[in-house]
């Protein structure tokens, strides 16, 4: 099937104040409005657990948002967790971009493919320093450091 437009950050941000997106789990990936897989209560109960434990080991170092949007050239992913520079005030009216971001955490059952590629590359070319993938199935963690697009 043929994308028959890019939509930009701003035109995503307008569907939805527009209402357009209420209530669909989606997020903005590579200019493509993209349906999220659902979380089961382990995915999310692994997520939050990791999240809280990063905020207690990384206190006043940094903020450890969960579930929250970032905004990376034209794709605005959540994922499951992101750590970025303090304070958290700066996030009032915007959401982290590429130079706030230390790293970036997906957890993964079925969106493991989307995570890995193209999602992998998505955080690669806004040079995220480092992207985990806890593959569920698997029972592993990939960690990719320094990421370069396409691989």
């Amino acid at each position: 099937m043929k994308t028959l437009v890019k939509w930009s950050v701003d035109d995503y941000h307008r569907m939805i104040r527009a209402g357009i997106l209420r209530d669909r789990p989606v997020e903005l990936l590579a200019g493509d409005v993209v349906e999220m897989s659902p979380e089961t209560p382990f995915h999310y109960a692994l997520a939050k657990q990791g999240a809280k434990y990063l905020e207690t080991l990384l206190s006043n170092r940094a903020e450890v948002r969960f579930n929250g949007p970032i905004t990376l050239g034209n794709s605005e992913p959540e994922p499951d967790v992101a750590i970025v520079q303090l304070p958290a005030s700066m996030y009032f009216d915007r959401h982290p971009t590429p130079e706030d971001i230390y790293w970036v955490i997906e957890v993964a059952r079925t969106s493991l493919k989307k995570d890995l590629e193209l999602k992998s590359n998505i955080y690669a070319a806004a040079a995220i320093p480092e992207y985990w993938v806890v593959n569920l199935q698997a029972q592993e963690l990939v960690i990719l450091r320094q990421p370069q697009a396409g691989r």
